[in-house]
């Protein structure tokens, strides 16, 4: 934000300085030393940098509670996010408003500490002009303004291009808003017998299937971008390992219940779901994502009937259908591949039943946005057992929300940085542009009356506003092009190198400075010429 605020400040003192050169001079010429005159401008701009950290130190607390409002849930410590106080001394009085002030400071005594005498005792003069060595040094912060601010819009039009690339992604289910998640666990104290909890958790699920409003309801060791992990080697029938030392890949692992898919509308694209009947038979079959059955029979169709196992020395077990693939760590990741096994099987991991007693609920109904349905679920589960609390209790929609948290925060973060670097670059040019007006207002008049059209000096103005415009974004185009590929890992489905963010930025930033540069331009087309040749 300091180098941001640098251009405007160190224009205004510059601006400033240029007002008081010919004071300088006289007092030069009286006796006054360089040290003395460089110390009253450096106190003078150190005395504003101070008053301006004050000002900023409530924006900043403001501005702090909104970020931390807005953060991500999983980011650590987000809430304790604060000022604090060490910090805020040092920033304010040592590494900003001190460093700030005497940084802007030193621009006009380097230019100014030391005036020419002769020449700055003339600019009072009536036929006095500016040349372009005067206008210079603010011609080139207002360029490095508008290069920065380019960069910082860069970076945000990336982000932004993730985000939609984000929301294009199909997740693995449809219509969140809809699906209420939570977990219910059932602890070997409460439930000694595994097969009885299983028939806990259906007995559960049947309840919340006769709540009123609820269209469907399915459970599994996981709900997509929940954060569950559960991952293991996958032995393939026809694919079979080089040898006995080789581990096949990893997949992930869910254990399901009937109507999963139903509720989650994850498509099953080949074969068919599994089943109340396939549970309780203790069929040896199981349900396979896209992904995995391309990557080995590259189609779904061709994968039903095909055999897998978790180990080598495990029964085979057959694959009854293919589901839509599913971003279980979040939009921004690849789709994992995953392998849904009935909620309970037999002769897997060394155990002769296993079942999972964590189970993730999936409850779709059209009661989500009205209220009420928590309760009615709250006691439908407490109808089977009422020692059974409900944890992580969120929807669907809430959990798609926190898999783009990060990028939606980063470019929050860009955007308010991008916002005021654009709003300084832009004030920037107004400022230099009406200067460099109001300087050569004797010169405007002087070509008005000798017959310049008001259009003539308009595209004059408007020329030079453009020009620094033009100058800022090239060199703020080959900051960006460097500096992009750092975040790189920030983005989605756009490349760091972007021809469209790169050129809407640069012509949004190019129309903002045409019509910073207007006013001035306008002022100058209306000057008097006989007002002009009186001006002092």
């Amino acid at each position: 934000m300091l180098c941001a605020t640098s251009g405007p400040v160190a224009n205004l003192f510059l601006v400033r300085a240029e007002g008081r050169q010919q004071e300088v001079a006289v007092r030069t010429a009286l006796g006054a030393d360089r040290g003395r005159i460089a110390r009253e401008f450096l106190l003078e701009s150190v005395a504003l940098g101070m008053l301006g950290g004050v000002a900023g130190l409530g924006l900043a607390y403001a501005g702090l509670r909104v970020l931390v409002s807005m953060g991500p849930e999983n980011l650590p410590r987000m809430n304790e996010i604060s000022l604090d106080p060490v910090v805020l001394l040092f920033t304010l009085g040592v590494s900003v408003s001190v460093l700030a002030g005497l940084l802007f400071g030193l621009f006009p005594v380097l230019k100014y500490g030391s005036p020419n005498l002769v020449n700055a005792l003339k600019e009072g003069g009536r036929g006095g002009s500016q040349g372009k060595e005067h206008h210079r040094a603010r011609s080139i912060l207002v360029v490095s303004q508008i290069a920065l601010a380019l960069v910082l819009l860069v970076g945000s039009g990336l982000m932004i291009r993730s985000f939609q690339a984000l929301q294009q992604v199909h997740p693995g289910f449809e219509r969140p808003k809809e699906v209420l998640t939570l977990r219910i666990s059932i602890p070997d104290a409460e439930v000694e017998d595994d097969e009885i909890a299983a028939l806990t958790h259906e007995r559960i699920l049947e309840r919340i299937a006769e709540i009123p409003g609820v269209t469907s309801a399915g459970f599994s060791t996981s709900v997509t971008m929940d954060g569950w992990d559960s991952n293991d080697a996958i032995y393939v029938e026809d694919f079979p390992v080089a040898s006995e030392d080789q581990i096949p890949p990893i997949r992930r692992f869910k254990w399901i219940s009937a109507n999963y898919f139903e509720t989650m509308e994850n498509p099953v694209l080949a074969g068919r779901a599994i089943t109340w009947a396939d549970i309780h038979n203790r069929a040896p079959v199981v349900v396979v994502t896209e992904n995995f059955a391309t990557e080995y029979w590259e189609s779904p169709a061709a994968a039903i009937g095909k055999r897998i196992r978790q180990g080598p020395d495990e029964p085979w077990r057959e694959i009854i259908g293919v589901v839509g693939n599913v971003h279980d760590d979040g939009v921004g990741e690849d789709a994992r591949t995953v392998i849904y096994w009935p909620q309970v099987m037999t002769n897997f991991w060394d155990n002769e039943i296993y079942t999972q007693r964590s189970m993730a609920y999936a409850i779709r109904s059209n009661r989500l946005a009205t209220g009420g349905l928590l309760a009615d679920v709250r006691r439908a589960v407490w109808s089977v057992n009422p020692n059974l609390p409900l944890a992580n209790v969120r929807t669907l929609e809430e959990l798609l929300e926190r898999s783009m948290a990060r990028t939606s925060f980063t470019l929050v973060m860009l955007g308010i940085a991008a916002g005021v670097a654009l709003l300084l670059g832009a004030v920037g040019i107004y400022g230099v542009i009406s200067y460099a007006v109001a300087q050569r207002t004797r010169e405007i008049g002087v070509r008005i009356a000798l017959g310049a059209r008001h259009q003539h000096v308009s595209r004059m103005v408007l020329k030079h506003g453009l020009v620094l415009a033009g100058i800022g974004v090239i060199v703020g185009l080959g900051a960006s092009v460097g500096l992009t590929r750092l975040m790189s890992a920030l983005l989605f489905g756009v490349d760091p190198v972007d021809p469209v963010t790169y050129g809407a930025v640069s012509v949004g930033l190019a129309g903002i400075a045409l019509l910073a540069s207007y006013l001035p331009a306008r002022r100058a087309a209306s000057v008097d010429p006989i007002e002009a040749l009186r001006w002092e």
